[in-house]
């Protein structure tokens, strides 16, 4: 799983992407119909920032902002670490784990979003594999 390139963790699945001059309150509904705990903040193709449920709770909930009225550019964070999408996918586990995030945006070779890894990808292989190792024992099990 460590050496499994990123492309093949993130597939096809579509990523969610957000414009900077929304609103907090349209992004979370973006998160919130795509499942997803963060969402790329893009403008013409290029990404600018990310924005994650915790920028949300710290930068809005915990200042009394409102939702509604403030924009996504206010509080996303801008500085962020990406991986091309051919690197492997114990390197973006190491990276997230060394920087303290959760979401990692991926790259193409032009700089280009193509994707949003989280550190719960890493769960949800292990889930795969476990559930592939529990029917093949099954199957060995009709077989003894």
């Amino acid at each position: 799983m460590p050496h499994r390139p990123i492309r093949d963790v993130i597939g096809q699945r579509p990523f969610p992407t957000v414009s900077p001059s929304g609103t907090i309150h349209n992004s979370a509904l973006t998160m919130k119909e795509s499942k997803s705990s963060a969402v790329l903040v893009v403008a013409k193709g290029k990404l600018l920032g990310i924005l994650t449920e915790r920028d949300i709770v710290f930068g809005v909930v915990a200042m009394g902002l409102d939702p509604a009225t403030t924009s996504v550019e206010s509080i996303m964070t801008t500085r962020v670490q990406t991986i091309h999408k051919n690197k492997p996918f114990g390197h973006a586990l190491h990276l997230m784990y060394e920087g303290g995030f959760r979401h990692m945006p991926v790259v193409d070779d032009g700089g280009k979003p193509v994707g949003l890894l989280a550190a719960h990808d890493a769960l949800d292989i292990d889930g795969l594999q476990l559930e592939r190792d529990l029917e093949r024992r099954e199957e060995i099990s009709v077989i003894l």
